[in-house]
């Protein structure tokens, strides 16, 4: 297997963790974004994957601020080299049903888990298109398909993530570069985990699988989409969620 390097926006949430993880397993040379105020946090979180055998580097990258980005990319291939292996999935929730909804909740949604998308793929891309080769996946959700209460800016990010794909998945397939969605439902991590018991149980309830996904099944998919493999699958989304949303 040809060794690529790979940035992994949001690198050291629940479902980045995992997804860093599978790609460095896989021999790639992964560098996890993190929000610079959380450096500590990220640290920490680096030091925890070395225990496990994972070198995986740092780089801190505000994703909402397009100029941090291109500074961040720059760093990473002079370090790495250019990045062929991007996987946005940095995200935030800020819910609350929209007539109470403050301005600030829904344009902090929109920039951390939509222009990010933008912001950071902008900067990869002309590597990419240099060498001929690239993998974008893009991490959704299943609210972006079919919505959810309460979640009017967040459903709205990531059904855009997707109309993103699409789009991008066009202008770059004749150049050997691939673009796709992944949609989880609900997955176990230490966010979920900290719900209580009976909002846990009605999640649960309402997957067909009755069970929560895990983040290992997130990074499974992502690294398919990742993989030498994959030179024919392009701006599709692949859902990941027990059966909770179905769609031809």
């Amino acid at each position: 297997m040809t060794k690529r390097v790979a940035l992994v926006t949001g690198g050291n949430g629940g479902i980045g963790s995992a997804i860093c993880a599978e790609l460095a397993s896989q021999g790639h040379a992964v560098v996890a974004g993190y929000f610079p105020p959380e450096k500590e946090a990220a640290e920490a979180w680096q030091k925890e994957m070395k225990d496990q055998g994972l070198e995986i580097d740092l780089a801190a990258m505000d994703v909402s601020n397009f100029a941090d980005c291109e500074r961040a990319v720059g760093e990473i291939a002079g370090k790495h080299g250019s990045v062929d292996i991007l996987v946005n999935c940095a995200g935030i929730t800020r819910d609350g049903v929209l007539k109470k909804m403050p301005e600030e909740n829904w344009k902090a949604v929109m920039a951390t888990n939509l222009d990010s998308a933008f912001n950071v793929t902008r900067h990869v891309l002309n590597g990419m298109l240099d060498k001929g080769w690239g993998r974008i996946v893009n991490i959704a959700s299943v609210n972006g398909q079919r919505g959810q209460f309460g979640q009017a800016n967040y459903s709205a990010a990531k059904a855009g993530m997707h109309g993103f794909t699409m789009a991008v998945a066009l202008e770059t397939a004749a150049k050997g570069i691939t673009v796709n969605t992944v949609s989880p439902g609900y997955i176990a991590t230490a966010m979920t985990s900290a719900m209580p018991e009976n909002v846990l149980e009605a999640i649960v309830n309402s997957v067909p699988m009755r069970r929560m996904g895990k983040p290992e099944e997130i990074a499974n998919a992502v690294a398919w989409l990742a993989s030498e493999g994959n030179g024919y699958t392009t701006g599709a989304n692949i859902p990941v969620n027990g059966g909770l949303f179905t769609s031809h």
